[in-house]
């Protein structure tokens, strides 16, 4: 409790230039390093880098020789639950459910089995794969957010970022997947969505092309995004 008095007290005189102090005490001078110290809650300092445990990315750095830097400077330790594995997948291991990877692989082997043998060469087996691209091809590229500009309400389209396109994507896969039949269950739905996503089909992809095919329609109130 003192603390967080101690912190209010601090930003309130900011603006003046001095931290409080008692009465028969003189003033001290007020430092942003203060302020930074009070909004850093981690053990370890604030310019050592973060750890890079993850093969692909140290080939990177060994490339570009940013790695003979990192020998020499201490780094943050990693995560318990960061590994360098080359069976973990970051994004299977947060935004997947087991149990629909498990419905996929039963789906595409019956469609293996009761394919032909030149369309056996065209089924996709690995259930990481498929989520893979299914999430590829939900992706999208542009936005709308709605601006007010004099008393009307416009939607302006606007870029996304790679991790807004990929978050975006896994909700619209979810919703789908929750809009089902009561006597469906959850991964089997989800299951098939993956599958229809993969082939660039489905309703999340539809739901992607009409918010692409809106953004440009409403193309001539880009400029609003910059006033």
């Amino acid at each position: 409790m003192r603390f967080l008095q101690r912190t209010l007290k601090v930003l309130l005189t900011a603006s003046k230039g001095t931290l409080p102090a008692s009465a028969d005490a003189t003033p001290i001078p007020l430092r942003w390093s203060t302020l930074k110290v009070l909004k850093r809650y981690s053990v370890f300092p604030a310019h050592w880098p973060q750890p890079v445990y993850r093969p692909e990315e140290q080939e990177k750095l060994t490339g570009t020789g940013e790695i003979e830097e990192l020998s020499f400077i201490p780094v943050r330790p990693a995560r318990s639950t960061d590994t360098s594995s080359v069976f973990h997948d970051p994004r299977v291991n947060i935004q997947s459910n087991p149990q629909a990877f498990k419905e996929v692989k039963r789906i595409q082997l019956e469609k293996y089995h009761k394919a032909s043998e030149e369309e056996k060469r065209g089924i996709e087996l690995n259930p990481q794969r498929i989520f893979h691209g299914a999430i590829d091809n939900c992706k999208p590229i542009l936005a709308l957010i709605p601006l007010k500009r004099g008393g009307v309400t416009y939607q302006v389209p606007l870029g996304v970022t790679e991790k807004k396109s990929e978050w975006m994507a896994c909700k619209w896969l979810i919703l789908a997947a929750r809009d089902k039949h009561r006597r469906v269950h959850f991964p089997q739905q989800l299951a098939t969505e993956l599958i229809d996503a993969f082939h660039s089909e489905g309703r999340v992809v539809k739901r992607k092309q009409e918010l692409h095919r809106q953004a440009e329609a409403n193309r001539a109130y880009a400029h609003y995004r910059w006033r």
